[in-house]
């Protein structure tokens, strides 16, 4: 059960917790870093001029790239490992509630809500129908699909040995060739994008519209609820 606290003006409850908080912003900057070492890799710079034993350009931006692969793989596992031991929050994005009606209602009205066709928002503690549903959808998934072909073609780089035996042997012939596995991989990336894009426009707009903390949860892990004026 959620920890709750009341004054005269607004209810705080203690939605995320710290590890939950840790890995959210830990995984945030292992994305971007991954993002613009990813778009390098895909559309490198032009070639430096001199001697190549004088550069390693391309050689940091791949380390850097593979090091924060590491980091959200380890990341990811763990957010799933505290999906089964935090909080009931903790698990919002991993199971989503589409066998029940009233979950699509909901969905159906945080849609009209962003398409500024409904005049009142509606609060919820954790994440609402349709945030929890897109980030099932293209972040858990899209993380997946991301670590899957990122470490087929990091094994495929690395030759024989274990990531290469349970990734680059079975990934890289799913999908024709090491090629089209770039391409779908640089792909998601861009789905990656978009979705921190939309993430972070829909968390400031429910900040200035919805009376309920956003961002700022993600800081202190206590989301507060403000009172509608009047009332």
């Amino acid at each position: 059960m959620s920890e709750k606290r009341i004054t005269t003006t607004e209810t705080s409850i203690y939605v995320y917790e710290a590890p939950v908080r840790i890995w959210h912003w830990v995984n945030a900057i292992a994305i971007v870093v991954l993002c613009v070492t990813g778009y390098l890799i895909g559309s490198p710079l032009p070639s430096l001029s001199g001697d190549p034993t004088d550069h390693y350009l391309f050689g940091y931006i791949r380390f850097y790239h593979f090091a924060a692969g590491q980091i959200m793989v380890v990341g990811f596992l763990f957010r799933i490992y505290w999906a089964f031991v935090g909080n009931d929050h903790a698990k919002e994005i991993f199971v989503v509630p589409v066998t029940k009606k009233p979950f699509w209602k909901e969905v159906w009205h945080e849609m009209r809500w962003y398409a500024m066709l409904e005049k009142e928002p509606k609060q919820y503690e954790g994440h609402n129908p349709l945030a929890q549903l897109s980030m099932h959808i293209l972040f858990v998934w899209g993380s997946i699909f991301m670590i899957v072909t990122g470490l087929a073609l990091y094994g495929e780089g690395l030759g024989p040995g274990i990531i290469h035996t349970l990734f680059t042997s079975w990934v890289i012939p799913l999908f024709g060739q090491s090629q089209d596995v770039h391409t779908w991989h640089h792909l998601g990336m861009w789905v990656i994008v978009i979705f921190a894009t939309v993430h972070i426009y829909a968390a400031v707009r429910e900040d200035i519209m919805s009376r309920q903390s956003i961002i700022s949860a993600m800081f202190s892990g206590w989301r507060a609820f403000k009172n509608k004026p009047g009332k």
